[in-house]
């Protein structure tokens, strides 16, 4: 019998998941899970196997929105995925949490940050430190904690990469684990089967920067396009938080035998598709 899977978040990766692999998507127009007591409700009566969270306050239009809005960001990102981690847990249902890979900053010496590495970036952005804050409260229960980086897909979307780039007239030339949704949503439901608990670094192998992206963008979607680089000084002169730029490690999902294609690859693949879905 086919397993019931609800996804709650109606953004853009809940969006993606719930279309590509036919699971029901709930929002807020249908239940509030800052309510405890409601999302009990909720639960008991739909009786879901799998549960994955996909809210999130990121910011519009980007991430220094959540450095004005620090309760609605704190609600989002703490509360939610708390009270789903433990209504859950009571329950036996399987909780998935998407949190984020945005909770380091540097390569860690050429080796990416590992899911067993404490965060080094507690404290420049208050986005980072709630999906910090969440990931230390969803370890006291059973379920899985996947980090996504700067999701990248096939098809136009404000919260898409490449739309996000091509609407900036300069870009950072800085390396950083990104991943590609559709690569991204094939792991995941790989892991739902397996039951894999703990948490995973749910990003392409290697490392890319924007400007590879708007060069790759130029040949293959548009060549009339034009950016400037600048540099990473130059991004924290103008914005209100400061920005993660990291390298993570994919050892573990690798022994999990899940491969993601390397970064550079899946972004050419995803771009080809772009090009096409834009017209």
């Amino acid at each position: 019998m086919k397993e019931k899977v609800i996804v709650f978040g109606k953004g853009f990766l809940g969006t993606k998941i719930s279309e590509e692999l036919g699971y029901r998507l709930v929002g807020r127009d249908e239940l509030d899970p800052t309510i405890f007591l409601s999302l009990e409700k909720y639960l008991d009566s739909e009786k879901p196997d799998v549960v994955i969270n996909a809210i999130a306050k990121t910011g519009k239009p980007n991430v220094d929105w959540c450095e004005d809005n620090r309760g609605i960001t704190l609600e989002s990102n703490v509360l939610v995925p708390s009270n789903l981690g433990k209504a859950c847990a009571e329950r036996g249902i399987f909780f998935v949490h998407l949190g984020s890979g945005c909770m380091y900053n540097g390569d860690n010496g050429g080796k990416g940050f590992s899911e067993e590495d404490e965060s080094n970036f507690y404290g420049p952005q208050f986005y980072a430190i709630t999906k910090i804050m969440a990931e230390k409260v969803l370890k006291g229960y059973p379920g899985l904690i996947l980090r996504p980086r700067m999701p990248i897909d096939e098809k136009p979307h404000p919260r898409n990469l490449i739309t996000k780039l091509v609407g900036y007239d300069s870009v950072i030339d800085e390396q950083n684990s990104m991943t590609t949704v559709p690569h991204m949503i094939d792991a995941l439901r790989k892991l739902i089967e397996r039951r894999a608990v703990g948490i995973y670094n749910l990003v392409n192998p290697g490392t890319i920067s924007a400007t590879e992206i708007m060069q790759m963008y130029k040949k293959i979607v548009d060549s009339s396009h034009s950016f400037k680089t600048f540099s990473l000084k130059g991004l924290d002169a103008i914005t209100k938080a400061k920005r993660s730029n990291c390298y993570l490690n994919t050892d573990k999902l690798r022994r999990e035998k899940i491969i993601l294609p390397e970064i550079h690859d899946a972004v050419r693949d995803c771009l080809v598709k772009y090009a096409e879905n834009r017209i």
